[in-house]
This record gives C-alpha cells, sequence and structure tokens, in this order.
C-alpha cells in the first residue's frame, strides 16, 4: 500500500487561521498607535491573501478598524493588551 496524501482537517486551518490572526494582531500591536497599510502586513506575512483575510476576520471580530486601506487596533484591544503585559 502506498501513502497517501493527507489534506489539512478543518481544525488545522482553523489553527492555522488563528496563527495568521495572533501574527498580524502582532504587528499591530508592536506600533503604538499606528495604522498600518495592508500592503505592509501582506509583506510582513508574505503573502497578500492571508493578510486580507486575516484582517477582515479581526475586524469583524471588532478588534481592528479598517481605513481606506489601513489598519489599526481598537482602543480596546490595544487596553487589554497593556493589561496583560502588566500582568505578566
Amino acid at each position: 500500500m502506498h501513502d497517501q496524501a493527507t489534506s489539512p482537517s478543518p481544525s488545522n486551518l482553523a489553527l492555522s487561521d488563528d496563527l495568521i490572526d495572533a501574527t498580524v494582531l502582532d504587528l499591530l500591536l508592536a506600533s503604538p498607535a499606528t495604522p498600518w497599510s495592508l500592503w505592509e502586513i501582506g509583506l510582513e506575512l508574505g503573502d497578500q491573501l492571508q493578510a486580507s483575510d486575516a484582517v477582515a476576520r479581526l475586524a469583524c471580530a471588532g478588534v481592528v478598524h479598517r481605513f481606506d486601506g489601513f489598519v489599526f487596533v481598537t482602543r480596546a484591544t490595544r487596553r487589554v493588551a497593556e493589561l496583560r503585559a502588566a500582568t505578566s
């Protein structure tokens, strides 16, 4: 019997999306109140489509704002990050 290629399970894909989203969020939080362009996020990730998808997911969750091709975290997101940093 030969080895068959396995396709990623939906749970693996979700984990991958979560990691990408977390990476994008970390990028945005690393710069103090400075918006990133979607293009810059795509450069950092090495994939414009993944960047666009991640920003869309984060915006739908209410974690980031999008405006005219730029992305920045909400005040609530930044405050939660500050609180987490203070307790660790």
